[in-house]
C-alpha cells in the first residue's frame, strides 16, 4: 500500500475570480485538505484571458499569456508554501488544471486548450507538475470534462448511493452515484451572473444574490434561454465560456440601456436560469441528498432557490466546498504520479479509462 504523500492542487476556473490552491494529504483511500489559499487573479490578466476567449488576440499574445499564467500559478503555490511553512521537498507533485480558454469536444477536430505553462510552474516551485489532463480523455473519444465526478466518487465513497453532488463554478457540473458513475455539465453556473453584474455594477460577483433578489423573473426571457439546445442534449456533455458568454446573453435580451430595474430583473432571471438548469437535472435521478460545492454554494439566494425547486431532496453545502475542485487536481496528480487510470469513461464517453496528464519533472 502506498503511504501518505503531500500534493498541491491548482484550479483556475471559468469564473476567473482567482486561483484556488489546495494542499492535501493523499493515500489510496483518502484525500485530506491541510490548507488552502485563494490567490487573486490580477484584473488586467482577467481582461486578457477574456480577450483570448473572445478571439480578440494573436498567437504571440496567447504564448505570452501561457507564460504569465505559469508564473501566476507558481506564485500561488509558493504563497501557500510560505503560509504553511512547507519546503518544495515536502511536496510530491502539483496538479495543475490550467486556465481554459477554449473547450470544443463536439467539433470536427475536438480539442480543449488550457494555458499556464507547467514547465514554468515546475522550475519556479522546484516541484514536479502533472498537467494537461483533458486531452488524453478526448483522444480516447471522451468529452475531456467534467473531471470532478471521478474525485467525488473517491471522496464520498462511504456515503449512500442516493446522493448527488453539484459543483457551481463558472459552469455547473453534476455527479450522480448510480450503477455507473454519471457526471456532466448542467450548463451555466455563475458565469452569466458574474458577467452581468461586472458590466453594470463593476462588481466581480453578486454577493448572496442581493442584486438578483431586488429584481423579478422575466419568465418570457427565462423560457427563451431554457430553450437552448444544450439543455436538451443527453449526457455525456460539457460546456464553457465558448457557449455561455456575453454574446449568448445579448442574443436573448438585446440591448439594455440605463434602466436599472430592468438590469436587476435580468440578474434575477439569470439566477433562476442557473437554479432551474441545475434542479431539472438533479430531479431526473431522484436523489435523497444533494451536496453543493464551488463558489456558487456561497450565493445564499441561489441555494435557497435550488432548495425550493427540490422540496423532497435535502440540499446541504459540502465540507471544504470552496476547495473541492483544487483538491480534485491534487488527487489527479497523485493518480498520475502512480500511473493509475482515472475512472472517467462512463462520465466523459471515452473508449476506456486511462492514465491522464503529462508529467513535468
Amino acid at each position: 500500500m502506498i503511504g501518505e504523500e503531500l500534493y498541491i492542487g491548482l484550479m483556475s476556473g471559468t469564473s476567473l475570480d482567482g486561483v484556488d490552491v489546495a494542499l492535501c494529504r493523499i493515500n489510496e483511500v483518502d484525500c485530506t485538505l491541510i490548507a488552502s489559499l485563494e490567490y487573486l487573479l490580477p484584473s488586467e490578466l482577467k481582461v486578457e484571458i477574456l480577450a483570448a476567449i473572445e478571439g480578440q488576440t494573436s498567437l504571440a499574445e496567447i504564448g505570452e499569456l501561457d507564460h504569465r499564467l505559469g508564473l501566476l500559478f507558481a506564485e500561488a503555490v509558493n504563497a501557500l508554501m510560505e503560509q504553511e511553512d512547507f519546503e518544495s521537498a515536502d511536496i510530491r507533485a502539483i496538479g495543475s488544471h490550467g486556465q481554459t480558454v477554449w473547450h470544443e469536444p463536439g467539433g470536427n477536430y475536438p480539442f480543449s486548450m488550457q494555458l499556464g505553462d507547467p514547465n514554468i510552474i515546475a522550475v519556479k516551485t522546484g516541484i514536479s507538475v502533472a498537467a494537461d489532463f483533458r486531452r488524453k480523455d478526448m483522444a480516447l473519444g471522451g468529452e475531456g470534462a467534467p473531471f470532478a465526478p471521478a474525485f467525488h466518487a473517491f471522496l464520498f465513497a462511504d456515503l449512500s448511493q442516493k446522493i448527488a453532488v453539484v459543483n457551481i463554478g463558472g459552469m455547473a457540473n453534476l455527479t450522480v452515484f448510480a450503477e455507473k458513475l454519471i457526471g456532466y455539465d448542467t450548463g451555466c453556473g455563475n458565469v452569466l451572473m458574474d458577467g452581468w453584474i461586472t458590466e453594470h455594477k463593476n462588481l466581480h460577483y453578486d454577493r448572496d444574490g442581493l442584486w438578483a433578489k431586488s429584481g423579478k423573473v422575466d419568465y418570457s426571457l427565462l423560457d427563451k434561454m431554457l430553450d437552448d439546445s444544450y439543455f436538451k442534449e443527453d449526457y455525456p456533455k460539457s460546456t464553457g465560456r465558448e457557449k455561455f458568454n456575453k454574446e449568448w446573453l445579448r442574443k436573448h435580451i438585446g440591448q439594455v440601456q440605463g434602466d436599472e430595474q430592468r438590469q436587476a430583473d435580468i440578474q434575477r432571471t439569470l439566477l433562476e436560469l442557473t437554479a432551474i438548469s441545475i434542479s431539472n437535472e438533479v430531479l431526473k435521478f431522484q436523489r435523497d441528498l444533494l451536496l453543493l460545492c464551488g463558489g456558487g454554494a456561497k450565493n445564499s439566494f441561489l441555494v435557497e432557490r435550488i432548495k425550493v425547486m427540490m422540496p423532497n431532496t435535502e440540499v446541504v453545502i459540502a465540507a471544504n466546498a470552496d476547495s473541492l475542485e483544487a483538491m480534485a487536481f491534487a488527487w489527479l496528480a497523485y493518480k498520475r504520479i502512480h500511473r493509475e487510470p482515472v475512472d472517467l469513461k462512463d462520465v466523459t464517453g471515452a473508449g476506456e479509462n486511462s492514465v491522464l496528464g503529462g508529467l513535468y519533472e
